[in-house]
């Protein structure tokens, strides 16, 4: 069981491995989940808007695309995250691009948690997830 960062057509981004891995651990306990084997593809806008169109048949850019492989109480997954879109979306909501990116990172986490965010109300609840796991991060 593993969690994997790597990086394609960008700069990996200025992540501590370690203590993120720490904190995704401590946020899928707090949903009763286990982590499994879980893979973070930082990419382009380009390489993001490829597996949308591969894989989901969307012809949209996104900020992350999560494949769940979960099973029972284990989390796993593929996750890819533009950091093209990461560091627009900073801009547009003012926030820091190092928290938006942990933002993200944690979205997908939840995803394979169980959280969804297309229904209604679910954004919302989302939304909250995410502000509380970013509390329990120590970076």
């Amino acid at each position: 069981m593993a969690i994997l960062y790597q990086a394609e057509e960008v700069k990996f981004p200025a992540i501590k491995k370690r203590e993120t891995t720490n904190w995704i651990k401590l946020v899928a306990a707090s949903y009763d989940r286990k982590v499994g084997d879980i893979a973070f593809v930082f990419c382009s806008d380009k390489k993001i808007l490829e597996v949308n169109n591969q894989y989901l048949q969307h012809d949209y850019y996104t900020d992350i695309i999560t494949f769940d492989y979960s099973e029972n109480k284990t989390i796993s997954g593929d996750i890819f995250i533009s950091t093209d879109t990461v560091k627009s979306n900073s801009e547009k909501f003012k926030t820091d691009y190092n928290e938006e990116l942990h933002r993200i990172i944690i979205h997908g986490v939840l995803h394979l948690c169980g959280i969804n965010d297309k229904g209604p109300g679910e954004r919302e609840y989302m939304t909250e997830c995410e502000n509380k796991a970013l509390k329990m991060l120590e970076v």
